[in-house]
């Protein structure tokens, strides 16, 4: 009667211990596959991903909504593997940065043949048609902007201007730059401004309007590719080329904050320049610092908070079952992508408290020499 006892009894706990594993197996297929929003963002090394990483997880802290969020580390490889993960993961909404705006068409096709909506963000991804929605600041109007800011602030004729670009692989970069030559090519061609480092800008300073291949060929002379440690090595070989009429007091065109700090240091250093005048992008605490010490002239504000706010309340809208509201559109080669676009803001040291710490982006306490 024991030995039967304890054979019920054994069986009983093993019945038990399997239900409990299964129950855990369950568990954790349900917690791996209940990804409801999936972001791939495209390195963690630039202080503006890892900004937009922390806003992302605020922005549905209070949600019923799940999401993760993968860096791809200036890969294409990786990024399509972390698009694969997400997807396997049982994401409905897919919020992409691409790497590379062209590579990026793998990754996205690959969700959308499951199913899924894909968001480029800040980004666009070109070549494709599996791209439903995209989420940007103006990349044009930047562009604009950082032209017309030099413009602004340049006195005579016969300027030395210094051209930099985002990476050639960025449809921004192209965005950037297409705002900027619309601004400052009339004063190129009026010789307000003259070209110092790019041969085919030259060529092309009494063309208004310039076809993609022939932004790609300036790009291909003056592309810093994101790279600060690029573009310092460009500015020290532009200045080591040219003469002293290439000098004194000039302006420089540079795509975004990280750039334009090693760009005006290695200018600030050249004992034939005068003075000069430098743009930027993102609003990075050492820009700010650098604004503020007088060392970068401008950089564009591009509030990261509300670009992640109009990104996530497109993501809930269409988890919920809803079309998302869209203000433009833009071509990326292969469809019409609609967009949700957010203004954006020149910032300097009239306006860095009141645009940068008055509205709460920063705190005074992260800077020195702040009135």
């Amino acid at each position: 009667m024991k030995k039967g006892w304890r054979k019920f009894t054994l069986l009983l706990i093993v019945t038990m211990l399997a239900v409990f594993l299964a129950a855990c197996s369950s568990s954790g297929t349900s917690g791996s596959a209940g990804v409801d929003v999936g972001i791939v963002l495209p390195t963690k090394d630039e202080p503006r991903w890892v900004q937009d990483e922390q806003r992302f997880k605020d922005a549905l802290a209070d949600s019923d909504y799940t999401t993760e969020i993968l860096f791809s580390q200036g890969s294409s490889a990786k990024e399509k593997e972390n698009v694969e993960t997400l997807i396997s993961k049982g994401i409905e909404v897919l919020i992409i940065s691409p790497h590379d705006g062209a590579a990026a068409g793998a990754a996205v096709e690959a969700a959308k043949k499951e199913g899924i909506t894909v968001i480029a963000y800040d980004r666009l991804i070109t070549e494709t048609d599996a791209v439903d929605y995209y989420v940007t600041f103006d990349s044009v109007s930047v562009g604009a902007a950082q032209g017309q800011y030099l413009i602004d602030h340049t006195e005579g004729n016969g300027v030395p201007l210094y051209l930099y670009a985002g990476a050639s692989s960025d449809n921004n970069a192209f965005l950037f730059f297409e705002g900027a030559w619309s601004v400052l090519q009339p004063k190129i061609a009026d010789g307000t401004f003259v070209i110092a480092n790019s041969s085919v800008a030259e060529s092309l300073k009494d063309k208004a309007e310039l076809t993609r291949d022939e932004m790609g060929q300036i790009l291909g002379q003056v592309t810093t590719n994101w790279d600060p440690n690029e573009a310092k090595n460009k500015a020290q070989t532009h200045l080591t080329a040219v003469g002293a009429d290439l000098k004194g007091d000039v302006v420089i065109l540079a795509p975004n904050d990280g750039t334009a700090r090693a760009i005006a240091d290695v200018f600030a250093t050249d004992s034939d320049i005068t003075s000069y005048v430098v743009t930027g992008q993102d609003a990075e605490k050492a820009s700010i610092q650098y604004i503020i010490d007088g060392k970068q002239s401008m950089t564009v504000f591009k509030d990261v908070r509300t670009l992640v706010k109009d990104a996530m309340g497109m993501a809930v809208t269409i988890l919920e079952g809803e079309t998302p509201e869209t203000t433009g559109t833009y071509d990326n080669g292969s469809i019409e992508v609609k967009a949700k676009q957010t203004d954006v803001i020149v910032v300097n040291q009239d306006n860095v408290k009141a645009e940068l710490i008055d509205s709460g982006y920063y705190e005074a306490s992260e800077f020195t020499g702040l009135d």
